[in-house]
């Protein structure tokens, strides 16, 4: 039986504007789709989604002719980098939004997990919350109470369930934002990336109830992740996605090797592009990694170093400042997180105007041959973040017989090991 399923879903944006953006659009849009019944001017128009590049044309397709339907009881992993389409298409599946073009159609009732707090009023107790989503479900209090000692067990937010949400960590707050959304028998669950909030426990906690929803209860799970991990031990079927189109829809483990594999950064893709987001007042002119301001790099036999510059300007004195570098393997795992300044309280103060940091981060002495993923951090250790570029590179290590980078095989995925004396 087909629970969801997707015909010629599209969604378009203008940047920077809502609707239109001008009262003459808005109205030529009018005239033409309700009085004429005409289609959309403005659909004509327009460009796949690539965040790192500024086009020409003010519209975007966040998604493109998206088609797939989801058997009852199956768990569909969807990946694919920042600004794919992921969390619009579950935005859409849950009428936060609707379609450009096209038609969705779901049977049954859906729970939604899109970010944390999602549903909640602040000013609300966790038991208010509680009932108030039920409710929104179409659930009635009888029911809902009925759940509610699991809800509040699952959630292990017991003390704080009479207190207000608006006080909740982030932590809490999607730790009984997911356990109302298991508890409360919906047929799909939608689940985007919140659980990277909660810890360890949690994780292991959520994912095990997801399996236990979809497996012995027979629901339909969409989860949204960049864990890979997860993604392959949870889930039967994975789509990727990349511009707002799907590139891959097969098996999980197939759709993790297919992401993984396509995420070799090209050579022309500049590092400076892969910089998300800075801090209020901080602007990056100079970023290079490894010698190269290209994304993709390689650990040649014999280097016992890999060097970040980044270079910018700040329009407030920035104390403390530090370069953190995170190893992680092609599932996203991380293997090693070298802060050299941090560790050696070696960090540095700038003032207003221009500043450049340079540090080399002597690289462990064993290393796998393989592919791994870097993310580079300006911040101020425990404190904040300057510049953030997940993601940013990809380093073929190739190892050598030196120690420095010495290659072991019994790991392809990435193995970092430090020799103790």
């Amino acid at each position: 039986m087909i629970a969801i399923e997707f015909e010629n879903i599209s969604k378009q944006y203008r940047l920077g504007l809502v609707s239109t953006g001008t009262l003459s659009h808005d109205l030529n849009r009018f005239w033409q789709t309700k009085v004429l019944r005409r289609e959309d001017p403005y659909l004509k128009v327009g460009e796949v989604n690539d965040r790192a590049h500024k086009g020409a044309s003010e519209y975007v397709w966040a998604l493109k002719d998206i088609n797939f339907k989801v058997e009852q009881g199956d768990v569909v992993g969807i990946i694919g980098r920042n600004g794919a389409g992921k969390s619009t298409l579950l935005k859409l599946l849950s009428r936060v939004t609707a379609p450009t073009t096209g038609t969705i159609r779901a049977r049954g009732r859906i729970a939604s997990l899109l970010e944390v707090g999602t549903g909640f009023h602040p000013e609300m107790t966790g038991r208010e919350n509680i009932y108030m989503n039920g409710a929104i479900m179409g659930m009635s209090r009888a029911e809902i109470t009925r759940k509610l000692d699991e809800i509040v067990d699952f959630s292990g937010c017991e003390r704080y369930l009479d207190t207000p949400v608006k006080r909740y960590s982030s932590g809490m707050t999607v730790r009984l934002g997911f356990a109302i959304a298991a508890h409360l028998e919906p047929e799909i669950l939608v689940v985007d990336e919140v659980l990277a909030v909660g810890d360890a426990e949690f994780q292991k906690k959520a994912i095990g109830k997801m399996q236990d929803v979809s497996r012995g209860e027979g629901r339909t799970v969409l989860f949204v992740s960049h864990n890979m991990g997860a993604v392959k031990n949870l889930c039967k079927r994975g789509i990727v996605l990349n511009q707002g189109q799907v590139t891959f829809d097969g098996a999980a483990d197939n759709a993790v090797n297919f992401y993984t594999g396509s995420y070799r950064l090209s050579e022309e893709d500049e590092l400076i592009n892969r910089v998300t987001k800075t801090a209020k007042g901080i602007s990056i002119k100079h970023f290079s990694f490894n010698g190269s301001t290209s994304s993709q790099t390689t650990i040649t036999n014999g280097q016992k170093s890999i060097e970040v510059c980044i270079e910018g300007y700040t329009s407030s004195p920035l104390s403390k400042v530090d370069i953190r570098l995170t190893i992680k393997n092609s599932l996203g795992t991380p293997l090693a997180t070298l802060a050299e300044g941090h560790y050696k309280n070696s960090t540095q103060d700038f003032d207003i105007g221009d500043f450049s940091i340079k540090k080399e981060f002597i690289l462990p002495k064993y290393l796998s041959q393989g592919l791994c993923i870097v993310d580079i951090y300006l911040h101020k250790p425990n404190v904040m973040y300057y510049m953030e570029a997940p993601n940013c590179a990809t380093i073929d290590i190739n190892g050598n017989s030196e120690r420095f980078g010495q290659a072991l095989l019994l790991n392809r995925d990435g193995f970092f090991g430090f020799e103790t004396k």
